[in-house]
């Protein structure tokens, strides 16, 4: 490898953002990163192709040092301070190991928690088969109304 040459290097903070923001997606409990109006534009730029990697994350670069504050959300069930710790410490590695910048602080903030069984009990069941859609109808064999655990 050559000597190192001389001039200077810029990190900029989308680059630092993207990093800490893969890190933190990649904790178990997260479910999201960012507040509600972020996580809806969020999805929109998904739709079209365009995912925002550093959603949720806020940094501030000098030229030794970062700081990282983080927005998310977490998994109902996980708990929150763990949640939190891991994130803190995965963001904390992947940024001064990838970047190479140390990092001063990383923020965490929970700003919600999902329930993946309250949206999963309120969307809409739709039949995807005419066996399906015909279960409930006049029209459905007397075996498809039995009580579960019974046969006919």
């Amino acid at each position: 490898m050559p000597p190192a040459a001389a001039g200077r290097t810029v990190i900029s903070d989308s680059a630092v953002a993207k990093v800490a923001g893969i890190a933190a997606r990649g904790v178990p409990g997260v479910y999201a990163l960012g507040s509600g109006s972020t996580r809806a534009i969020g999805a929109i730029r998904e739709v079209v192709g365009a995912a925002d990697l550093s959603q949720g994350i806020r940094v501030e670069v000098g030229e030794t040092q970062v700081a990282v504050d983080v927005d998310l959300v977490a998994e109902y069930g996980s708990p929150l301070q763990d949640v939190a710790n891991r994130v803190r410490a995965e963001v904390y590695r992947s940024v001064q190991e990838l970047v190479g910048l140390h990092v001063i602080e990383v923020n965490v903030e929970v700003n919600d928690v999902h329930i993946g069984w309250a949206e999963a009990a309120k969307a809409p069941v739709k039949a995807k088969t005419p066996e399906l859609a015909n279960r409930g109808s006049k029209a459905s064999s007397p075996e498809q109304h039995q009580p579960s655990g019974e046969s006919a």
